[in-house]
């Protein structure tokens, strides 16, 4: 791996574009109303002399896959684990901008058997400390939203492959910058969206490609996630930071772990693409009356005004003629749901229903018949993803029912064997856009903008994603 030292933060981007602010305070959303997205929304800047486009580009193969951690909260250290624990991966260094954190991972990674990585921290930009020292192949990111876009894009100009937690960037010439800085250093940026590995996402997206559904029409998907407690919660965001993103803007903030695996199952950038969006947003409340009846009056956050709304429905067209609803709610209360339902002319799905053991139900022509929902065990079974078939018993009692480990072996072994990565930054850039494209659409009265296409026109290419075909991780060495 050649490394390439870092001695100055982002101040241009490489698009051309000013650095100008649509989400992240108010003055931005002001910004946003008076016409910064028009600029934006939609443009596909055009590609520079030299730099190439990654759909299908394959990893270097690594004999081991050395790994640095940059953000050891909450989910970072959970993650950490999962990391360790892949065959033919080590971390080799651990960062936090408070030092303890570090120290704690290390602690525990040595108490699991593991060789203690070394630790970097203290300051905010300790992590380019971290990158300018040690040779990594792969830098996974789980800070707070804010810091994800410079931290990714420094992370490749060191020459590392990245793993970025959700989302990716929150501004639209953040995304394209991202994209064109992995095109630049031919180094992937994904979106650890774990959510895409599901047992039953991937069982839908088999179904989806292997016409089950028929031809699909229409699909749907979010993040319905009663967060109030967690959010008013003291330490378990640290600094408040996700609190603090509903004082400063009306966005959907967090759509992809429902939107993706709806994308995955239309071949959104791979025969399809997302056209236009069109964003709703209900009154702000949730957190507000939250607030009301469980928070300590001289507790800080009376001191904040929580502008979100607290549903954000997008409403997504693509060039195929079809439709994807996501939603974002983590105001109210309600029973988690990613809604996850998918249908076409000849059946449906739908998740989060309780059909049976699943959680989902199902309907298809010409198995079923009778107007009469089907739960999903026996089908799921018929199309389960080789990843589930191969990896169920290492994947038990890991994070989020085992769709963390899925992700991070199928990372690990994509780099191991030199393939191509299941998610690339393409698809991380318009998974995430609804987060600036929702700012821009409320602003004009939730009137429909342009998706970008971050693939420069290779989204007619159909190709190979989360529908992987089934290979082996390499030996470890």
């Amino acid at each position: 791996m050649q490394t390439t030292s870092i001695t100055t933060p982002d101040t241009k981007l490489a698009t051309g574009f000013s650095r100008r602010s649509v989400l992240g305070s108010a003055a931005a959303v002001g910004g946003a109303a008076l016409g910064i997205g028009a600029l934006t929304a939609g443009a596909t800047p055009a590609r520079a002399a030299g730099q190439r486009t990654m759909v299908n580009q394959p990893f270097e193969a690594h004999e081991i896959v050395r790994i640095g951690l940059i953000g050891l909260g909450n989910r970072g250290f959970g993650m950490a684990r999962g990391w360790a624990d892949i065959p033919g991966a080590q971390v080799v260094a651990v960062c936090d901008i408070r030092a303890d954190r570090a120290t704690r991972v290390a602690d525990d990674l040595v108490a699991r058997g593991k060789t203690r990585p070394k630790e970097y921290g203290g300051k905010r930009d300790s992590f380019k400390q971290m990158l300018n020292r040690e040779e990594l192949d792969l830098v996974y990111i789980a800070t707070p939203w804010e810091f994800h876009y410079d931290q990714a894009r420094t992370s490749m100009l060191a020459g590392a492959h990245v793993a970025v937690e959700l989302p990716i960037a929150t501004e639209l010439n953040e995304l394209w910058d991202l994209v064109n800085t992995s095109e630049m250093t031919r180094k992937h940026l994904l979106l650890a969206e774990n959510c895409s590995y599901g047992r039953n996402e991937l069982a839908m997206l088999k179904m989806a490609h292997e016409g089950v559904f028929g031809d699909i029409t229409h699909g749907a998907g979010g993040y319905l996630h009663d967060l109030r407690a967690l959010l008013f919660n003291d330490g378990y965001y640290t600094d408040d930071w996700r609190r603090l993103w509903h004082t400063r803007s009306t966005a959907s903030f967090y759509p992809m772990h429902g939107l993706a695996p709806i994308a995955a199952a239309m071949d959104v950038n791979r025969g399809d693409r997302a056209v236009t969006l069109a964003a709703t947003a209900t009154a702000p409340r949730g957190l507000a009356d939250y607030r009301e009846r469980f928070v300590p009056r001289d507790h800080r956050s009376w001191k904040e005004e929580y502008i979100n709304g607290d549903r954000i429905s997008c409403e997504i067209t693509t060039s195929g003629g079809r439709t994807i609803s996501a939603e974002h709610n983590v105001s109210q209360p309600r029973p988690y749901s990613r809604i996850n339902s998918i249908e076409g002319s000849r059946g449906l799905f739908e998740d989060y229903v309780g059909g049976d053991s699943t959680g989902a139900r199902v309907y298809a022509e010409p198995l079923h018949s009778g107007d009469t929902w089907r739960g999903f065990k026996a089908l799921r079974q018929e199309f389960d993803h080789w990843l589930w078939k191969e990896l169920e018993d290492d994947a038990s009692g890991s994070g989020h029912g085992g769709m963390d480990y899925i992700l991070q072996w199928r990372l690990i072994q994509t780099m191991r064997a030199g393939l191509v990565p299941d998610i690339d930054v393409y698809d991380s850039a318009m998974w995430c856009s609804p987060v600036p494209l929702s700012v821009e659409s409320l602003a004009k009265n939730g009137k429909p903008v342009e998706i970008p296409d971050f693939t420069r026109g290779n989204w007619r290419k159909p190709r190979v994603g989360l529908d992987s075909r089934q290979t082996e991780m390499p030996p470890v060495p």
